[in-house]
């Protein structure tokens, strides 16, 4: 399928979206709907980006691999991460790392056959004075063995606890500023997606 932009026709890049916060009103959630919400306003023409619930996923335990397959949720998750052309991830900083519900998910995909291989990817993250760089650098490390590619610039780190305020009571971001900074990153991991496949913008 191709996306007439007006200018140049682009195939469609179906992004995967995970959130390493399972809390309801994570800010890390926000970024996400704030994500799809970008993309459906055609900010990025030619992106769709799909959030999947890592909730549902059980701890990682080989035991659970019975005759060379997984459990329902895990096979369903893994079936989204394959058909996706790029992961987009919103990661939270637990103490200087990724969270564990976020490293589950990432450790259930990359069983055999790997499923993460030669994709794009991105992060966004927000905390405090770094807003959440460390859990990127972890990130982007896993993302070496896994063989994702992660897009180097431009890179968001919010400061979620610096005014102006970035986020409502709910977790929604609500600052334009760091909304076209998010808009400039899909831009990036869409280039970047295409460069991937191959095809000249």
């Amino acid at each position: 399928m191709e996306i007439n932009t007006g200018a140049v026709s682009k195939p469609l890049i179906k992004v995967a979206a995970i959130c390493g916060s399972i809390r309801k009103d994570s800010i890390h959630g926000g970024l996400i709907r704030s994500a799809i919400q970008i993309c459906q306003e055609q900010s990025v023409p030619g992106m769709e980006i799909e959030y999947l619930d890592i909730k549902s996923l059980p701890f990682l335990n080989t035991d659970l691999e019975v005759d060379c397959t997984y459990p329902a949720a895990v096979t369903a998750f893994r079936k989204k991460i394959d058909d996706a052309d790029a992961i987009l991830f919103s990661s939270p900083e637990y103490n200087f790392s990724v969270t564990a519900p976020l490293k589950n998910a990432i450790d259930w995909g990359s069983r055999p056959p790997n499923v993460w291989a030669d994709k794009a990817a991105a992060v966004m993250s927000a905390g405090g004075d770094f807003g959440g760089g460390r859990a990127q650098y972890d990130l982007r490390k896993i993302g070496v063995f896994v063989d994702l590619h992660f897009i180097n610039k431009p890179q968001l780190c919010i400061q979620a606890y610096t005014p102006p305020t970035k986020f409502d009571g709910e977790g929604n971001l609500i600052d334009p500023v760091t909304k076209d900074k998010l808009r400039l990153l899909l831009l990036a991991l869409q280039s970047f997606s295409l460069r991937m496949k191959g095809v000249s913008i």
